[in-house]
């Protein structure tokens, strides 16, 4: 097929998308695998390899998310349970105040994504934002909102969240100027997305609690809720470990003893699991929980995470489908020879691929490998190349729709309809990712 035709087909299949998932109401899990098929079959794929790429598609995505977000559900759980996320929102909204508790949340969110991935974070942190809206901090999508603003401002521009740290590296950007440039970027955009808008939106698209989420209680299992000081440390726990890979593996030998144990240890897989059995034992057996409480508790986290798993990993076959069927390609091929002005170019291919297939990580990568052949005669030095590196992080979190697995996790877990999370959610991650694109603009016309 020609690469017009592609294209056509990709947008095509996305408004059929929309249509099935908003207005017949047919289930996402349904109407993801349902498109992908269709569009498989559009784009001229042979019929017999289209069931081989979703079982690859919902297997590559699920072979991660599926056990973060089990892991994550039941660590969040325990910690809700216990009272420990009730005491950070209590010391929270005690130092911001009520009225400022959403920026509070923002900043979390922003801190706290350093070393995650975008899905890790939202898993550890969300629970932290429902307790918020507990303890009188605000609305669901006020707080949840400013929440995720701070956590995809962080992995849009910021190393070493790894989407842009990878981009760096393959594009051999300077990392000094990376920094710099990335918190010039993320200041304003995580402002403008995050407490700013949500503040606006909230006035319109009100959700309740999570009927789950909705217990307040003075006395929890256990007796009296945990000290800030250690329900905080718990929290920040699998974040110190993700970071202590991250950071110290830079400056030691790849194929060193050390390296190798810090890979394990470090890894969001192994970082959440010590997370869990640390909370199981100082939350639960410590304060004379018993094993089969805490067992029950953990397999009611199960149930809403079961949903999150499927949708997700249903996103990601409808991904796959689009990569293999060369749409990417087709993207880059067009847009190459269009003479924009390479920053420019480099935010509209990131914000393509996103479009198309979804993912932030891997629009970054595939915008990455696109340009990659571009830049090769501009002979760039490490402060443009590492412009160029933000606005492709930008481009890669706009328009955010069904085929994003974190428009489902904000969906599920804030408890929007589909409507409400195109409206806050697909609002707010374009805001953030223009205003990044906008400041690399700006930044690139002073180098």
């Amino acid at each position: 097929m020609s690469d017009m035709s592609l294209i056509l087909t990709a947008l095509g299949s996305i408004a059929l998308l929309l249509f099935l998932v908003m207005k017949v109401r047919l289930h996402a899990v349904v109407s993801l695998i349902l498109v992908s098929i269709i569009a498989g079959l559009f784009s001229g794929m042979n019929p017999a390899d289209i069931t081989n790429t979703i079982q690859q598609g919902m297997g590559g995505t699920l072979g991660f998310v599926a056990v973060v977000v089990a892991l994550g559900a039941m660590f969040g759980r325990v910690m809700e349970e216990t009272g420990a996320l009730d005491q950070i929102a209590h010391t929270l909204l005690n130092k911001f105040g009520n009225d400022k508790a959403h920026w509070a949340m923002t900043f979390t969110g922003f801190i706290c994504a350093l070393p995650l991935f975008f899905d890790v974070a939202v898993v550890l942190l969300i629970g932290i934002a429902f307790a918020v809206v507990r303890k009188g901090g605000g609305s669901v999508v006020k707080i949840g909102i400013s929440l995720l603003a701070g956590i995809a401002t962080c992995q849009a521009f910021l190393i070493p969240a790894p989407g842009p740290i990878l981009v760096a590296s393959q594009l051999n950007a300077d990392f000094g100027y990376m920094i710099v440039f990335g918190l010039l970027a993320s200041i304003p955009a995580m402002i403008l997305g995050g407490p700013l808008f949500a503040s606006l939106i909230s006035q319109k698209v009100h959700v309740e609690l999570p009927a789950h989420e909705q217990q307040e209680k003075g006395e929890r299992e256990g007796g009296p809720i945990p000290s800030f000081a250690l329900s905080i440390s718990i929290v920040v726990f699998p974040l110190l470990l993700i970071g202590l890979k991250t950071v110290v593996s830079r400056f030691i030998d790849e194929k060193s003893d050390l390296h190798n144990w810090l890979a394990l240890i470090g890894h969001p897989f192994t970082a959440i699991l010590l997370a869990c059995l640390i909370a199981f034992y100082v939350l639960g057996v410590r304060r004379n929980i018993p094993n089969e409480r805490i067992m029950e508790i953990c397999s009611s986290a199960l149930q809403p995470a079961g949903i999150i798993i499927l949708v997700t990993g249903a996103g990601g076959v409808f991904k796959q489908v689009l990569i293999d069927s060369g749409v990417g390609d087709a993207l880059g091929n067009m847009l190459a020879g269009s003479g924009l002005p390479i920053v420019i170019l480099a935010f509209i291919l990131s914000a393509s691929v996103r479009v198309i297939q979804g993912s932030a990580t891997v629009a970054m990568l595939t915008a990455c490998g696109l340009i990659i052949p571009i830049l090769e005669p501009l002979n760039l030095d490490g402060a443009q190349l590492a412009a160029i590196t933000i606005a492709i992080g930008g481009g890669s979190i706009v328009l955010s729709h069904v085929n994003d697995s974190g428009f489902w996790l904000a969906n599920r877990f804030l408890g929007l309809s589909e409507k409400q999370t195109l409206q806050t959610w697909t609002v707010m991650e374009t805001i953030i990712g223009t205003t990044g694109g906008i400041v690399a603009v700006i930044i690139s016309a002073f180098l």
